[in-house]
């Protein structure tokens, strides 16, 4: 398998892949997941700390705030790796959904404080943004003379029992508003439910929830551009981890064919079986391909090609994945859905990420909408 191609004529790329995959020896993934989804807990902090001190955490952030100041295409080889390896700490949306709101904040020692927290590891930052239907959540704010008052509830936060901060998307008489709301608010209250892969979401109610206007981070337009930025950029990681996901599965159903025997021989000598193979296969080159692409449009397109480009690698990608995993589980047979066995793990994570900031038929019609309206 190829996995995602990039343009790496220094080597930092191979030098990242490499670091994800020292990091998988000391870290299992799968292990990490099982022990996680046992002990009820939303985020393994052993892990993060060790991602924090590996630099992942602040690998698009810019240089002025603390980060590396890289591009998509680090992330994207991290994320790979990251999916590869199945280490399921929600990277997207804690580093680079949160990561993108806070480096398009306004100058000032909030974001400063959040940015460094965020890297260090020491703030677990969560976007809070969603309503039930997964479109912006209803948050109200109401200005006081003690600062912003918030109420409503959002839906699907990643790590919100962990969360020291939350970055909470709201409007305020028809202008949109991006704070940040600490955890142990009075007022906010945390409800959490365990999904398919084991990883945890959680809905968020604010009851007067009050913070200093200190606590905003943008506002009106540059609030909704920073949002629909964040997305997009969380998106694309999002796709490079299924990449990884689908390529590690198609390894490892090779592997397994070659091994298991029937009539007398390993059952990857079969014909069917080869051309599951083969169609798997296929299915995660175009994903690669797709996101491939759509990493270098974010610095070569323009900027409609850079939105649609992300939207169709997102399709593509979780598509493939929950494909391919699915095909992978049939190959293993009655082994591949017991729970010791990675590949179910893998099948469950795909279609996690595959549903996590829209499903594929949803952003193939916004891909339509978009292509139309530029028409």
């Amino acid at each position: 398998m190829t996995g995602l191609i990039l343009n790496d004529d220094d080597g930092d790329l191979a030098l990242l892949r490499d670091s994800v995959a020292g990091f998988a020896q000391r870290h299992d993934g799968p292990a990490t997941l099982r022990a996680r989804r046992a002990s009820g807990d939303d985020l393994d902090r052993a892990s993060w700390a060790a991602m924090a001190e590996a630099g992942w955490l602040g690998v698009m952030l810019p240089e002025e705030l603390g980060g590396a100041g890289l591009g998509h295409a680090e992330q994207s080889i991290l994320c790979e790796a990251l999916g590869q390896a199945l280490i399921t700490e929600p990277l997207a949306q804690l580093s680079v959904l949160s990561g993108a709101l806070i480096a398009a904040a306004e100058p000032g020692a909030e974001p400063q404080r959040l940015a460094e927290g965020l890297m260090s590891g020491a703030a677990i930052v969560a976007p809070a943004w969603q309503g039930a239907d997964g479109s912006t959540g209803p948050i109200v704010a109401r200005s006081t003379p003690n600062g912003i008052t918030l109420s409503g509830r959002i839906s699907y936060v990643s790590a919100a029992k962990s969360a020291t901060d939350f970055l909470v998307l709201a409007e305020e008489n028809g202008q949109a508003l991006l704070l940040s709301v600490p955890a142990i608010s009075n007022g906010l209250k945390v409800a959490a439910h365990a999904t398919l892969d084991g990883s945890q979401l959680a809905t968020l109610t604010l009851e007067q929830v009050t913070v200093p206007t200190q606590a905003v981070l943008s506002r009106a337009d540059a609030a909704n551009a920073a949002l629909e930025q964040a997305i997009a950029a969380a998106r694309l990681a999002i796709s490079a981890e299924l990449v990884g996901i689908g390529t590690r599965a198609i390894e490892d159903t090779i592997a397994y064919t070659k091994e298991r025997v029937q009539f007398g021989r390993p059952i990857a000598g079969f014909q069917v079986v080869q051309h599951r193979l083969v169609d798997m296969w296929a299915d995660a080159e175009f994903a690669a391909a797709s996101v491939s692409h759509a990493v270098e449009m974010q610095d070569e397109g323009e900027s409609l090609e850079r939105d649609l480009a992300v939207l169709a690698a997102k399709a593509r990608a979780g598509d493939a994945a929950v494909t391919i995993t699915r095909r992978a589980l049939h190959l293993y047979g009655a082994m591949g859905f017991t729970d010791d066995c990675d590949i179910g793990l893998y099948m469950k994570r795909a279609v996690a990420l595959n549903a996590t900031l829209g499903q594929p038929e949803t952003l193939r019609l916004q891909f339509v909408a978009r292509e139309r309206a530029a028409a």
